[in-house]
């Protein structure tokens, strides 16, 4: 279990997961935070998709895994201008207002990697954050400084009802509630290496290449996650996904490189499982049973059935297929 030690009991960083695939995110996340010598608490929220399997290995490195029920937009109008109409389950966020337990929190999406150590995030206040690259004068949801509080949330899910969002999102949601972030309080910026999003296409590159070294947070946003490369742990390459967004090399192999040697060594242990033979080109996906399975990114056409936590889990999606497939690549690069 996570060792609550010398840490600080009010404060905590917390993430949100919907489903197994997301967790692998939120693992690495939460080891990242470790790694980089965190005193703060580790809070988790989950919803009832998240398997029990993937729970327990949640608690090796989280101090708080908390059940909330999925609050959803059901604005696709608005979800459409974002042509990603998954986010609305992103509403669930909200309940991160309800962990009172705590004093002061720093929200953090699991599709993040820490690099740095990042507990002076505790010495801002509500509601700071960093600026969205896509409009500035807006923050990014991503990663953000808050105070837990019942007052709150009920003003966000009034908000929610009398005014909605403008994209459909938590993120609209948040900016029209915390609507004097642009204006009110510069101290409430927070620096973009706090949330630097690497997705090339967002990137400016000279100031990636001279400010780089001082990047604390990374934000894989879009579609193209670090688990949906292929990651050759023998040579230390990538094969990017098809399609989608693409992200500076260097990260997403900081991010496999953690889920190699942190991460995965615990779910051989714990599962008794050895993935050491399955990692030649592993597509990570997740079984039943909470494992990762090998498939290609350009044979998974139910990628976003399983992103969306929609498995088949009698049918195609059950463990013995993906052991199945696994083989059938393995005695193919074995000829």
């Amino acid at each position: 279990m996570a060792s609550s030690m010398n840490k600080v009991e009010d404060e905590a960083f917390v993430t949100l997961v919907t489903n197994d695939v997301y967790s692998y995110g939120a693992l690495v996340l939460g080891q990242s935070l470790r790694d980089a010598g965190t005193t703060r608490q580790l809070a988790i929220m989950v919803t009832p998709q998240v398997t029990q399997a993937m729970r327990r290995q949640l608690t090796f490195i989280y101090d708080v895994i908390q059940q909330v029920d999925p609050l959803d937009s059901q604005d696709a109008a608005h979800l459409a201008l974002l042509t990603r109409p998954e986010l609305g389950i992103t509403f669930t966020k909200l309940h991160c207002w309800r962990l009172t337990q705590f004093k002061k929190c720093v929200f953090l999406d699991a599709d993040c990697l820490v690099l740095q150590n990042v507990d002076d995030l505790f010495e801002r206040e509500e509601l700071s954050a960093a600026p969205d690259v896509g409009w500035p004068d807006c923050f990014n949801s991503g990663v953000f400084v808050f105070r837990p509080s019942e007052e709150t949330y009920q003003g966000l899910l009034q908000c929610a009802v009398g005014q909605g969002s403008f994209d459909g999102g938590d993120q609209g949601l948040l900016n029209t509630f915390f609507n004097t972030w642009a204006t009110a309080d510069i101290k409430r910026h927070l620096p973009f290496v706090y949330n630097m999003t690497s997705a090339v296409s967002y990137s400016y590159r000279p100031a990636l290449e001279k400010f780089g070294r001082d990047i604390k947070i990374v934000h894989f946003i879009g579609t193209s996650k670090p688990w949906r490369y292929s990651y050759y742990p023998e040579t230390g390459t990538l094969t990017a996904p098809d399609g989608g967004n693409y992200h500076a090399e260097r990260y997403i192999k900081a991010w496999w490189e953690t889920f190699y040697k942190r991460v995965r060594p615990r779910i051989e242990e714990e599962q008794g499982i050895d993935l050491s033979g399955k990692f030649g080109k592993l597509h990570l996906e997740v079984s039943p049973s909470g494992s990762p399975g090998e498939s290609s990114p350009t044979e998974d056409p139910q990628l976003q059935q399983w992103e969306k936590g929609q498995m088949d889990y009698l049918g195609k999606d059950s463990y013995q297929n993906i052991e199945k497939h696994i083989d059938t690549v393995l005695n193919d690069k074995s000829k």
